[in-house]
């Protein structure tokens, strides 16, 4: 089994530029992250776009669903930003493209103290290996189906619908 990792921004991927005091888009975390777990499942790794989800336009969602349809790979995770991962899940979930797809990001930069980023991506990985065929959000140990979910700002965690 080979998974495919899908980078797309959020606030996952963000650093700190120290020189302007802002959050910004550099090279993606997920090779250091696949690294550092000494993950060790044959994958391969595109980056799609890095963008805040709040930015994401319809067509960086058809860049989305193009790269998940020719990847060779029939599990999938794709890093995203938190505010429109729903809107992309339907996008995917509505394609049936007959693969595993997992959605995954962060509440707070990965490379912030205390970030969620790690766990969420491992549990991503591994929820992408053993779920049947279709497509999730993995969110801070919860799995759901993308029909069935959404993102509750006000407490900062995502819940079933």
């Amino acid at each position: 089994m080979t998974l495919h990792v899908i980078a797309t921004g959020g606030t996952f991927e963000k650093h700190y530029d120290e020189i302007s005091g802002r959050l910004v888009f550099g090279d993606s975390h997920v090779p250091a992250i696949l690294r550092r777990a000494r993950f060790s499942v044959p994958y391969t790794f595109e980056t799609v776009c890095m963008l805040d989800s709040l930015d994401m336009q319809d067509t960086d969602r058809v860049k989305i669903l193009d790269a998940c349809s020719s990847a060779a790979a029939g599990s999938i995770v794709v890093v995203h930003g938190t505010d429109t991962m729903r809107e992309t899940a339907l996008v995917l979930g509505e394609a049936s493209l007959g693969k595993t797809i997992v959605l995954t990001g962060a509440m707070i930069p990965y490379e912030f103290d205390n970030s969620d980023a790690l766990f969420n991506f491992g549990f991503a990985a591994g929820a992408a290996q053993l779920l049947p065929h279709g497509v999730y959000v993995a969110m801070n140990g919860r799995i759901f189906d993308w029909r069935h979910v959404r993102k509750n700002r006000q407490e900062g965690c995502f819940e079933a619908v």
